[in-house]
């Protein structure tokens, strides 16, 4: 199987890794209940007396030196810090022994001969528990300590002096917390705060790196193989000439950075594509199986065709061009339709424009397999354009002809011509970043075509440019490969420089989604 390569099983792994991971972090967040725990640790262990198994004295003044009736000689000083280190607060409540105290902690062969609490700047309320009738008291080896609430990270911390047992005698800490525990914890750095991630979540950040880092170095050691993506195959691209220059520069770069594909972009117009897929489908289909073309649009299909499947691909900005020795730089809607119905004859009409000498109108235009005419028609002209009366774009072939209007095969025909003629009018797309010699583009009813303010202006001379494909092609084909590539950063940013908006960034999709 073609699919089963190193860095493939890599990323399914890294994604699988992912899915199981958040799966399983959902599972426990519903599922176990979020723990209360008192921890505690030791901080301090010291020896203070004479003879506690160090094998050297201690040198002591005052109290520590003479203590009536006690004594001092294996006596140790131990701190003791007692804290919140669960997830949610503590309430007195919370302590589950049927005692009056709620902690009781246990010096392991040893004698409690006195008990300091002390507590951080800001928790001095938490002073108020510690008494006689809250179960504070001592015996023996025993502190057994009040039903202290603490909240999330809260603590205090007991200074006990001990005689009986040497340094290092253990010290444990027990009672009942309801949903909860008491365990020993350890100091962490600095300052005692927890670590940003728990254990499990450092696990599978350093698992999942993993995957990735070994998944980046195959594919930059392996330089003959494809990016993941890439299929192999060939596919020819019909339809809209307009778009056509967008289409052959993601070809070249889809067949350059993906080894074993061909891409033969061959546009002979919007409807004419269309056509050519669909009859290429029923011949394909008929045999069980899916056409390799993919057919461009200017707009949307005929609801004839219902077999074909949708991409939209971007928004495209069209405009209407003029020779660049008339002074016309904004026409209104209401005019060209003046000017497509042979009302208005010459460019003489508008202001701005010399009375003499006369200057006939010439419509170019495109044959009828045009996406681009079809938009003009239903945006701008809001009809048909009247019917073809000249094959040279210079002069009518018969007297009675209404208007000079030629048809052409082709968008780049269109502007040659348009820059030809003087007098001449035609329409293309935007081409935004492309220089046009000879030719001025007008603005509508004071609205100037520009990629920029889609959706910001009244320009009425734009239209949906749509992939369209016979059904849905196979998941592993080049043609479904060459139409998610179209989506991505590198071809979204070749539809761009070619003065485009791509549908799949935010503006557009809004613009997209509005038709």
């Amino acid at each position: 199987m073609e699919w089963v390569s190193a860095e493939n099983v890599i990323a399914v792994c890294t994604a699988v890794l992912g899915i199981i991971a958040s799966a399983a972090a959902l599972w426990y967040e519903r599922r176990v209940p979020r723990r209360k725990r008192v921890g505690y640790r030791v901080q301090m262990d010291t020896p203070i007396g004479s003879d506690v198994g160090t094998g050297r004295a201690n040198v002591r003044l005052g109290l520590f030196r003479e203590t009536p009736g006690v004594d001092m000689s294996d006596a140790t000083l131990v701190l003791l810090r007692i804290e919140n280190d669960g997830s949610q607060s503590i309430a007195d409540n919370d302590y589950t022994g049927i005692d009056l105290h709620g902690l009781t902690v246990e010096f392991e062969d040893r004698t409690i001969r006195g008990v300091a609490v002390t507590q951080p700047t800001g928790s001095e309320h938490l002073m108020d528990h510690f008494t006689p009738s809250g179960g504070m008291r001592n015996t023996e080896n025993l502190l057994h300590l009040p039903r202290v609430p603490l909240n999330r990270g809260q603590h205090f911390k007991l200074l006990v002096l001990l005689t009986g047992a040497p340094v290092g005698s253990a010290v444990r800490v027990s009672g009942g917390i309801r949903d909860g525990e008491v365990m020993p914890n350890r100091s962490t750095t600095p300052d005692d705060k927890p670590p940003l991630f728990s254990r499990s979540a450092r696990i599978i950040t350093v698992l999942m790196t993993a995957c990735v880092m070994t998944l980046a170095t195959i594919i930059v050691v392996r330089e003959d193989a494809p990016p993941i993506g890439c299929e192999r195959g060939t596919l020819r691209v019909v339809g809209s000439t307009a778009f056509a220059p967008v289409a052959r520069e993601l070809a070249q770069k889809y067949t350059s950075d993906c080894p074993g594909s061909t891409i033969r972009v061959e546009t002979h117009g919007s409807n004419a594509g269309l056509d050519e897929l669909v009859r290429e489908g029923a011949r394909v289909g008929a045999k069980g199986g899916s056409p390799g073309v993919i057919a461009l649009s200017d707009g949307p299909r005929p609801k004839r065709y219902t077999q074909l499947r949708e991409d939209r691909v971007a928004v495209s900005v069209f405009a209407v061009v003029v020779n660049d020795a008339l002074p016309v730089r904004d026409l209104s809607a209401a005019d060209l339709r003046k000017i497509y119905r042979g009302e208005i004859r010459d460019w003489n009409h508008f202001a701005g424009v010399p009375r003499s000498p006369r200057r006939p109108i010439l419509l170019v235009s495109r044959n009828a397999s045009s996406g681009t005419r079809e938009v003009f028609q239903r945006r701008v002209l809001n009809g048909l354009e009247p019917a073809n009366s000249s094959r040279d774009c210079e002069s009518p072939d018969f007297p009675s002809a209404p208007v000079v209007r030629c048809e052409l095969t082709s968008t780049e025909e269109v502007l040659d011509t348009v820059a030809r003629l003087p007098g001449a009018i035609g329409y293309s797309e935007l081409r935004s970043g492309t220089p046009l010699k000879g030719i001025r583009r007008l603005s509508i009813d004071g609205a100037a075509p520009s990629v920029d303010d889609i959706g910001d202006t009244s320009y009425p001379y734009r239209e949906i440019e749509y992939a369209y494909t016979y059904g849905r092609p196979p998941a592993d084909s080049l043609a479904s490969s060459f139409l998610t590539y179209m989506g991505r950063g590198g071809g979204q940013e070749i539809i761009r420089t070619h003065g485009h908006l791509p549908c799949a960034t935010p503006k557009g999709l809004r613009v997209c989604g509005e038709g």
